[in-house]
């Protein structure tokens, strides 16, 4: 969440910086209004505390003097301002909960070079790789669930029988393929991330951290008889990791790798991207994140980035690097990249990763500090991440862009140590 500071000291220019993302400047308003009265409500709760501590104190005395009639006047008093005290916090209890509320709704503030616009329509391309429009044959412009079929590495009839519409079923070196592509992810940023595997079900205050509660709870499956959450994203857990922990400036920056399986309702998709692999409910994905202090962030912020394109360079797919304008960014994002791959069959640019910068809005829901080796006190730290490989989009445009004359698909060479020695995925 924002600082609340920042809406108490600066309100013009929060309101502005939200207009940004286009948020109704009016929930600001009501914001500040419901942290003037909570603070309002705390002065007149510890005068009212101070003033029956100072009657408790009468009260002692006047007994010790032996007159009855002025402690007992002293102690109705004291009951009467008990009662007013409880009325007290009822309203602090309900303000607080009204302005936590705003606070986990209101989206973070924009960084000020994050291009202005209104919608996805007026995100930046900052730069294009290998992608060459004339250089795609006939046989490269078949659809990817064409080809897996084909091939027998994708079973969709089936995946859907078991599981319903919008899942997916690999088959021999579909799914060897797909497994690869996570280890070749991990195997890239092993130099520097700590490989973790974390649990995929997780309690909700994991997942509002993160900042998809309660803005996305219906993208999201809950499993209501213990109140866990299915992950969205190895995201969630990572960013929890340190969770209520005062690190040492020292260990920072932090960074954490996680494979996992991630659960997303689409909910709001309606039929838009359906067919294949292009939206699930089900997929594997490589995250690559970071804590860092605020001066360490946009470093991090690019070495993200770079690892995140140097994966896609291994696999020989074009790609463009998309700078995310303010319009476009997400709940917790302060910055953000979006890196896409051109799939030929589809003749789509396909999202697979998406890196960002959330400074330190996360670390507030999550309350992760740090302790500065030169300042008193503690800081929150600022959060990162970004998808080192999301396997469905990948997979799609990688059977396409490498499909032979033949039929069969080529496999580029950085994955060759993890397909058993195949160089070719061709028809049974």
């Amino acid at each position: 969440m924002i600082d609340i500071r920042l809406v108490r000291n600066d309100l013009a220019s929060v309101k502005a910086a939200l207009a940004r993302k286009n948020v109704d400047g009016a929930e600001v308003e009501l914001t500040a209004q419901l942290d003037t009265r909570l603070r309002e409500l705390t002065s007149l709760r510890d005068d009212l505390r101070a003033r029956v501590r100072s009657i408790s104190k009468q009260v002692g005395l006047a007994k010790r003097v032996g007159d009855e009639a002025l402690a007992e006047t002293l102690a109705v008093e004291s009951r009467r301002l008990g009662g007013d005290e409880r009325a007290l916090d009822n309203d602090l209890a309900d303000v607080e909960a009204a302005l936590r509320e705003l606070l986990l709704r209101l989206p973070n503030l924009p960084a000020p070079d994050a291009p202005d616009g209104a919608s996805a329509q007026d995100n930046v391309v900052l730069r294009v790789k290998g992608h060459d429009p004339g250089r795609y044959a006939d046989h490269q412009r078949v659809p990817h669930w064409e080809i897996g079929a084909e091939l027998g590495i994708l079973d969709l009839e089936r995946a859907a029988k078991i599981s319903g519409s919008m899942f997916a079923m690999y088959r021999g070196l579909g799914a060897t393929l797909a497994r690869a592509l996570c280890q070749l992810a991990l195997d890239h940023n092993a130099d520097a991330f700590e490989e973790i595997r974390p649990p995929t079900l997780v309690r909700s205050d994991t997942l509002t951290a993160t900042g998809q509660l309660p803005k996305f709870a219906d993208d999201a499956y809950h499993v209501e008889r213990d109140d866990l959450w299915a992950i969205p994203t190895a995201e969630v857990p990572l960013t929890s990791l340190a969770g209520d922990e005062i690190l040492d400036e020292a260990e920072l920056p932090m960074r954490a790798m996680a494979y996992t399986p991630c659960y997303r309702r689409e909910a709001g998709s309606a039929g838009r991207d359906t067919r294949g692999l292009l939206r699930l409910h089900e997929f594997d994905k490589v995250e690559i994140l970071a804590y860092t202090t605020p001066t360490e962030a946009a470093e991090m912020h690019a070495e993200l980035l770079g690892r995140a394109e140097a994966v896609l360079v291994l696999l020989d797919l074009p790609y463009r690097v998309v700078d995310i304008c303010t319009g476009d960014l997400g709940q917790s994002h302060a910055r953000a990249f979006d890196l896409e791959v051109y799939a030929p069959g589809c003749d789509q640019w396909l999202e697979v990763s998406s890196v960002s910068w959330f400074s330190d809005y996360q670390a507030r829901r999550a309350n992760i500090r740090y302790r500065p080796t030169a300042e008193k006190g503690t800081a929150f730290v600022h959060t990162l991440n970004g998808s080192a490989l999301a396997v469905p989009r990948v997979w799609a445009a990688l059977v396409e862009t490498h499909r032979q004359h033949d039929g069969s698909v080529r496999i580029p060479e950085a994955l060759h140590p993890y397909l058993r020695g195949h160089q070719l995925i061709a028809a049974p």
